[in-house]
């Protein structure tokens, strides 16, 4: 190609897509071994890993969060899910997982990366009760006005929203409480959010900055009591804003270990 960038044509990637600047879903992918990444993305995960081998554990347990939260939504009488930040399709997603508890759940999926979206939409191609779309976090009021968003979510009943591994996507410039907010006051009573997000302040921390820094999006750290800021609103629920390892594990579940107080999560609700 006349810019020096490697013409694609697997049939996933977006020709607008540049392989040569790390992606943080692929590099995501590449934690969980998946294929689903390009030399650049490894590469930048690789620096990761010389400072935070455990990170490919940290992902795992924060798939297994997003889908114990999800079961425990469905169970819940939650019918509706709405993933932003999806990142790339895996093993056990999400309305896979809750219609094991309720057949009809509607499902959107939305993210940023085109990647994400052209994998989404072809894993869901035959689903007519789940959706993918392309959208930014940023920009909530985009999200909400989406007609084809709409005929997928009833923002008229109770909706799961699910932000895993996005805020923290964000920089506060960004303002990711204000997105948050915008959404909770979008649903009704009887929604929850689900969030997890990295924490740290130490060389670990500085050197993923630093990494994710030269990749498609940015890496911001937030202690305990800022990430307790998004849940302005809802009711968390027991046990609170606690380690992966620690929301409501199933039987047999183990420690992170070394690196496991690097990720926090929750569940909130929407009483009124």
């Amino acid at each position: 190609m006349p810019d020096g960038r490697p013409e694609v044509n697997d049939g996933w990637t977006p020709r607008e897509v540049d392989m040569r600047v790390p992606n943080v879903a692929r590099m995501y992918d590449y934690y969980l071994g998946g294929k689903d990444n390009y030399a650049a993305d490894r590469e930048a995960a690789d620096k990761i890993l010389a400072h935070a081998p455990f990170t490919p554990v940290l992902a795992r347990h924060n798939r297994a969060f997003l889908l114990r939260a999800a079961r425990h939504l469905a169970a819940s009488g939650v019918r509706q899910f709405l993933d932003v930040g999806t990142g790339l399709p895996t093993r056990g997603n999400v309305h896979e997982v809750v219609r094991e508890l309720v057949p009809d759940a509607r499902v959107a999926y939305l993210d940023v990366d085109p990647v994400v979206v052209a994998h989404g939409r072809a894993l869901t191609a035959t689903d007519d009760r789940t959706t993918v779309l392309e959208h930014d976090l940023r920009n909530v009021e985009a999200i909400l006005a989406d007609p084809v968003l709409r005929e997928t979510i009833d923002f008229g009943e109770p909706v799961g929203l699910m932000l895993l591994a996005v805020l923290h996507c964000l920089s506060d410039g960004e303002d990711p409480y204000g997105s948050v907010a915008a959404l909770r006051d979008a649903l009704p009573p009887g929604s929850h959010v689900v969030i997890s997000h990295i924490t740290g302040d130490d060389a670990v921390t500085e050197n993923s900055t630093e990494v994710y820094g030269q990749a498609n999006t940015g890496m911001t750290h937030r202690s305990r009591e800022r990430q307790l800021r998004f849940f302005d609103g809802w009711t968390l629920l027991e046990p609170g804003l606690v380690r992966l390892d620690e929301w409501r594990p199933e039987p047999g579940t183990g420690r992170i270990g070394a690196g496991g107080d690097y990720f926090l999560c929750g569940v909130g609700a929407k009483s009124s």
